[in-house]
């Protein structure tokens, strides 16, 4: 019998599902991005297998997924996010509708009436206290119990501690470099104690700000960054572009890393050194921001501004952690 249950990581770049099946888990993703387009007959985004989203009019048409960057690109124009930051924000319309669409494509219809989804929330950025982190869990509840499942949500960094740290019987620090956020928690025995989140701690941030250094637009940014061929540790010299990237890497890893510090220096837990540090976040696949993420810690730790780790662990497969992690969570509802 088929294992019950279903994670959903909402993520500013991705929405990622993650269910049990007989060939084991298995793993549904979507970019979470859509552009406008002026098509007068919708039949030929049918015969090209473009997913979009067609409101009220017919040529008011919204193409959504890796199509819409790939357009995006093609038109030289910006994507459109509905979520900013890692939230929708309030009044934001059209883009309920779009994440409608969205979480419909990665969970498709519930295995059983009311079957459990648990899905992730971010923490309170700390640097954005306006931010209404309530109105995005409960646009989501609305959503998720709409699509026929009962849901749960869950913070973004504890799903993967629950999804990395079995060994360590769910203690560790998490740190997760997502589009819009960098959300961090760490947890003792599954209990989570510290939560919070960086806006200025997302991929999204570098994109935009490499962008604007390059005269480009955070679409390419975003595609370079991606399609990678190069080191973000060592930039190949002569690209702005892949420069630029690099620099603001770097520069988003050190803040995010002395944000934290100053947070676990403020807890002075006695403990820390015996946890790991667990990276995960689909910014972590830029090659070589393992590298840098380990010289900007050492660098804290001889200046004494960050306390000692058990270890730094990158996480294999960091866009499905957060996934696996809720999922690990909703199976657990059935045993």
């Amino acid at each position: 019998m088929t294992k019950l249950g279903v994670g959903l990581d909402v993520g500013t770049m991705n929405f990622v599902g993650a269910r049990y099946t007989q060939n084991g888990i298995v793993h549904n993703r979507i970019t979470d991005a859509y552009i406008d387009l002026d098509v007068e007959n919708v039949k030929t985004l049918k015969m090209s297998g473009i997913e979009y989203v067609q409101f009220k009019q017919q040529s008011d048409v919204v193409v959504i997924g890796d199509m819409s960057f790939q357009m995006a690109n093609l038109f030289k124009q910006e994507v459109k996010r509905p979520l900013s930051k890692g939230l929708i924000s309030p009044g934001a319309l059209r883009a309920q509708y779009v994440l409608e669409e969205l979480v419909k494509n990665v969970l498709g219809k519930p295995a059983m009436e009311n079957e459990h989804c648990f899905f992730s929330v971010p923490a309170d950025p700390i640097d954005l206290p306006d931010q209404d982190v309530k109105f995005h869990e409960d646009l989501f509840t609305g959503i998720i119990s709409k699509s026929g499942f009962t849901p749960h949500s869950t913070n973004e960094a504890m799903a993967i501690i629950f999804s990395q740290c079995r060994d360590s019987s769910f203690s560790g620090i998490a740190m997760s470099f997502g589009s819009g956020l960098c959300n961090v928690a760490t947890a003792y025995m599954g209990v989570m104690g510290l939560s919070f989140s960086i806006s200025r701690g997302g991929g999204d941030w570098i994109d935009t700000h490499a962008a604007k250094a390059t005269g480009s637009t955070s679409a390419r940014m975003c595609t370079l960054k991606q399609k990678g061929g190069f080191s973000v540790a060592v930039p190949p010299k002569g690209n702005p572009d892949l420069e630029a990237i690099s620099l603001y890497v770097r520069t988003l890893i050190r803040h995010c890393l002395e944000k934290l510090a100053e947070r676990l220096r403020q807890e002075q837990n006695e403990h820390l050194e015996s946890l790991p540090l667990v990276v995960s976040g689909g910014t972590t696949l830029a090659d070589g921001f393992m590298d840098v993420f380990k010289e900007e810690f050492s660098t804290l730790r001889k200046k004494g501004q960050i306390p000692p780790v058990a270890d730094i662990i990158k996480v294999e497969r960091p866009l499905d952690a957060v996934a696996d992690g809720l999922l690990a969570l909703a199976y657990n509802e059935y045993v």
